[in-house]
C-alpha cells in the first residue's frame, strides 16, 4: 500500500515541483501547543471568560453587530420578546418568527408570552430518520416556507470567538441554517460557556476534542461575523444585501 509520505511525493513529481520538505500533514496527535489551548480552553473559569465579554462589546461597534449586555435567562427572554414588537418586518407588515429547536433556546419559553399571542413562532422540528421519503420532502418544504415568511430567525450557536465576533454554527436535524441566513433580523443567543478567545481555539476544538471528533462537522458549518454586509457598489457599505440587515447576540451567563 502506498504511504502517506510516497502518495505526497507522486504529486509532487507530477506537479514537476521539488520534494516538498518532510512534514506529516495527517497529524494523529495534537501537538504541544494543541494541547495547551485545549487544557487552557477545558479549565478556563466563567472568571477568567469575562473579559470575552469586554471584547464582543468592542469589536461589535465596527461589526454593525447589536451586542446586548442580558445575562440572565429571562431578561433575555424579555429583550426578544421586545424585539420582535418593535422590529419591523422589511417586507409586508404581517410578523412571524422561527428558530431552531435547541435547548437553551427551548428554555426561553417564547410560546407561552402572551404578548407574541397574535404572532406565529415556528420551530423547525427534526424530521425522524424513520419517515419516509415523502414526509422527508414535506417537512422540508414546510420549514421552507416558514422560514421564508418570518422576518426575525433565532438560533444558538455551538461557539461563539470573542476575538472576531463570530459565531460558528453546525447544521443539524431541527437546527437548519437557513434561519439565520433567510429572516431580515437573525438573533443569537450563545451561553456563556462557549465562548472562545480566537479562532485558533476554535480549530483546535474542532479538531482535537472527543467531543468534536465523534460528531464531525455534521453537513455543514457556518462562521458568522455581523449581519450580511457589501460594498460592491461605489465603495458603499450596505446591509443586508446578502443575509440578514441586523444581527443580536445574547450571552447566557452559566445558570445551570
Amino acid at each position: 500500500m502506498t504511504t502517506q509520505k510516497e502518495f505526497i511525493q507522486d504529486i509532487s513529481t507530477a506537479l514537476g515541483r521539488p520534494t516538498p520538505v518532510s512534514v506529516d500533514v495527517f497529524t494523529v496527535a495534537p501537538t504541544t501547543a494543541e494541547q495547551d489551548i485545549l487544557k487552557a480552553v477545558r479549565q478556563r473559569s466563567s472568571g477568567e471568560r469575562q473579559p470575552f465579554i469586554k471584547t464582543l462589546q468592542e469589536v461589535s461597534v465596527p461589526l454593525h453587530l447589536d451586542f446586548h449586555p442580558e445575562r440572565s435567562l429571562e431578561d433575555i427572554r424579555q429583550a426578544i420578546i421586545t424585539l420582535i414588537l418593535e422590529k419591523d418586518p422589511e417586507w409586508g407588515t404581517k410578523k412571524s418568527v422561527v428558530r431552531w429547536d435547541h435547548p437553551l433556546l427551548n428554555s426561553l419559553n417564547l410560546e407561552a408570552a402572551a404578548e407574541l399571542k397574535d404572532i406565529p413562532l415556528y420551530i423547525t422540528n427534526h424530521v425522524a430518520a424513520t419517515s419516509s421519503a415523502d414526509d422527508l420532502q414535506a417537512q422540508r418544504q414546510q420549514t421552507r416556507k416558514e422560514v421564508e415568511a418570518s422576518f426575525i430567525g433565532i438560533t444558538s450557536a455551538d461557539y461563539c470567538i470573542a476575538a472576531t465576533a463570530t459565531l460558528a454554527m453546525k447544521t443539524r436535524p431541527g437546527q437548519a441554517r437557513s434561519v439565520s441566513l433567510v429572516p431580515s433580523i437573525h438573533v443569537a443567543v450563545v451561553e456563556e460557556s462557549r465562548l472562545l478567545a480566537t479562532l485558533k481555539e476554535l480549530y483546535t476544538l474542532l479538531k482535537w476534542d472527543e467531543a468534536e471528533q465523534a460528531e464531525g462537522l455534521t453537513n455543514n458549518l457556518s462562521l458568522i461575523s455581523g449581519p450580511s454586509k457589501t460594498g460592491d457598489i461605489e465603495l458603499v457599505m450596505v446591509h443586508g444585501a446578502h443575509g440578514p440587515r441586523e444581527l443580536h447576540l445574547f450571552v447566557v451567563s452559566d445558570h445551570r
